[in-house]
C-alpha cells in the first residue's frame, strides 16, 4: 500500500497480474527499491525454513533480493527469477543468483525446491498458473508462501495521505489509505488461496500473520512511496504533488510517525507428485 492502481481486487477489474506495465515497472529505480522498501520478519523466515523439507528456495518475483538475503542468512540456497532484468541484475550484484522470466513461462530446467517463495509479489502472478507451477517443481512436502508486508499508518495520518490522492488523483478507482491496509488485501489473499485449491497438488492453505512496527521518518516515508506499484505510472507533476502532500502530513504531526505493518503469508504444502 498503496498501489496506483490498483491493488484492490474487484470483481470488474482486471486483477493485479493483468496490471504487466505495472508489474514490470519497479525496476526504473532499482536502487531505491532496494535502499527504500522494508525487510520481513524474522520470525516469517524462520517459520518458512522450518515448515521446509530442505534449503533449496525458489524465490519468485526476487526483485532486488530483499527476503532473498534474508533466507540466504538462514542458511538457504535461493534461486531467484523475475520479469525485470533490472532488478534481477541488483540482485545479482548483491550476491544472489537470478533469471529474468515471468515465472509462467520460466524454465526450471529440471530442477527442484524445498520451498518457493513471493515476498509481495504472487498478485502479479497469475494465481492458478503460479500455483501450477510451484507444485511441478517443489519436492514433495515442499512448502509454497507468498507473503505480503501490509502497511498500517496511524488513523489521522492515514486520513491525510488521502485526502492528498483525492486531491492529486481524483480519477483513481479507489482512494489508497481510505480503508484498513488488511481490508484493500483481503482480494489478494482470497486470490491467493483459491489460485492455490485450483492447482490441486497443495493441501488446504491457511494464513501466518506476523504484527510489528517500525518508525518512519518524513524523508524515508518520501524516499519509499515513489516504489510503490503504479507511482511511476503516473505524470510527473502528480508524482510530485502527492510527495508534496505526504511530506507536508508528516510535517504536521512532528516529522515522523510509526507505521504499523501485518506480514500475512498464504502458505501451502505440496502433497505429492502427479
Amino acid at each position: 500500500m498503496p498501489t496506483v492502481p490498483p491493488e484492490r481486487v474487484r470483481p470488474a477489474d482486471r486483477a493485479p497480474h493483468q496490471h504487466r506495465q505495472v508489474a514490470e515497472s519497479f525496476g526504473a529505480d532499482a536502487e531505491r527499491y532496494d535502499r527504500a522498501r522494508p525487510h520481513y520478519p524474522g520470525a516469517l523466515v524462520d517459520r518458512i525454513v522450518a515448515a521446509s523439507p530442505g534449503p533449496d528456495v525458489l524465490d519468485v518475483g526476487i526483485g532486488t533480493g530483499i527476503a532473498a538475503r534474508q533466507f540466504q542468512a538462514a542458511g538457504c540456497r535461493v534461486l531467484g527469477v523475475d520479469v525485470d532484468a533490472r532488478m534481477a541484475d541488483l540482485a545479482r550484484q548483491r550476491g544472489l543468483e537470478a533469471e529474468v522470466s515471468a515465472f509462467e513461462a520460466w524454465d526450471p530446467a529440471g530442477r527442484a525446491f524445498d520451498a518457493v517463495i513471493a515476498a509481495q509479489a504472487w498478485h502479479w502472478v497469475d494465481p492458478v498458473a503460479g500455483a501450477a507451477k510451484a507444485a511441478r517443481v517443489l519436492r514433495p512436502g515442499g512448502r509454497l508462501a507468498a507473503f505480503w508486508n501490509v502497511m498500517q499508518p496511524p488513523p489521522g495520518l492515514a486520513d491525510a495521505f488521502a485526502a492528498v490522492y483525492r486531491r492529486v488523483t481524483p480519477d483513481l478507482p479507489f482512494t489508497p489509505w481510505t480503508r484498513p491496509a488488511l481490508d484493500v488485501y483481503a482480494g489478494i489473499f482470497t486470490q491467493a488461496e483459491d489460485g492455490i485449491r485450483e492447482a490441486g497438488a497443495f493441501g488446504e492453505p491457511g494464513q501466518w500473520r506476523f504484527g510489528w512496527e517500525q518508525p518512519c521518518t518524513r524523508d524515508e516515508w518520501l524516499d519509499q512511496l515513489p516504489t510503490h506499484g503504479g507511482h511511476s505510472q503516473l505524470p510527473p507533476a502528480q508524482q510530485q504533488e502527492i510527495l508534496a502532500g505526504a511530506g507536508a502530513a508528516i510535517d504536521a504531526v512532528g516529522g515522523s510517525f510509526t507505521m504499523h505493518y501485518t506480514t500475512v503469508a498464504v502458505t501451502a504444502a505440496r502433497t505429492g507428485r502427479s
